[in-house]
């Protein structure tokens, strides 16, 4: 049985004034919630469980999901009324509400995408705790992937820090940003290294195996830092998609772009 996450508990303020009066996972795009365009086209991809974690206006998500006939029983909630949590931490709270056998689709309620989620289950190999969803995307920060795609750290390009539990990787002898072939080149101890630099997209595949491992974390904290402070333990994989469209649909402006997005891909 596929099953899936909704982050949907953010205070959504870049959607303010509408987020004054509602959550974000409510507002409309194309007449519809944002929430239902999501998981109504996860069910459609064969996704039969859903969790979703809330906290602003959080009955009204409830009321909502509870009363939607269409996908209604499928949803379980994870209330976060009395705290956000963040990405990893509202994972680690939403544990006992999932399968342990089925690996675990993560989603933002206030992203669109063109992603095949068939497809991409079938990237998250048995072996594999946890997989990333990237692309070639400019932006400042990016992941660092080795050769066999196998996630090794990030980069801020503008600032220049680096995070990584690899020691080596954090202090060579000599690096260098190729940004044409989107490589960080490094030279330790005589021998040249290089690094894949790509885009996450918030998107990504979930081993609940891992949530041993998040015992060891607080109860707030982001996904990210937990996949960063892992990923020497763990097998965490990148998984590029060379056509990925992404819409982030977090601020008033992005509404009317949202809606030809869902025309396009006939959502």
């Amino acid at each position: 049985m596929k099953q899936a996450m909704i982050l949907a508990a953010g205070l959504g303020t870049r959607l303010k004034p509408l987020t004054d009066t509602m959550p974000k996972a409510l507002v409309k795009v194309g007449g519809h919630p944002l929430i239902d365009w999501n998981i109504l086209r996860l069910q459609q991809q064969g996704f039969q469980r859903f969790v979703v974690n809330v906290h602003h206006f959080a009955q009204q998500v409830i009321d909502h999901v509870h009363q939607n006939v269409s996908y209604g029983k499928l949803v379980r909630i994870s209330d976060e009324s009395d705290a956000l949590l963040e990405t990893g931490g509202g994972l680690k709270k939403a544990a006992s509400l999932f399968h342990d056998d089925e690996n675990i689709l993560i989603h933002n309620v206030d992203i669109l995408d063109n992603v095949d989620y068939e497809w991409f289950s079938r990237q998250h190999l048995p072996e594999e705790d946890a997989v990333l969803l990237v692309s070639r995307r400019k932006t400042q920060r990016y992941l660092l992937f080795d050769n066999a795609m196998r996630l090794m750290g990030w980069i801020n390009i503008g600032t220049g820090e680096l995070r990584s539990p690899f020691e080596w990787l954090k202090h060579p002898d000599a690096a260098e940003l190729d940004m044409e072939r989107m490589q960080l080149n490094l030279k330790r101890d005589g021998a040249d290294l290089s690094f894949h630099l790509f885009a996450f997209s918030g998107i990504h595949s979930f081993s609940p195996r891992l949530f041993r491992l998040m015992e060891q974390f607080p109860n707030r904290f982001a996904i990210m830092d937990f996949y960063l402070q892992t990923c020497h333990r763990t097998r965490i994989y990148g998984c590029l998609k060379e056509d990925l469209r992404v819409l982030d649909v977090g601020k008033l402006d992005s509404l009317t772009e949202a809606e030809e997005f869902i025309k396009e891909l006939h959502i």
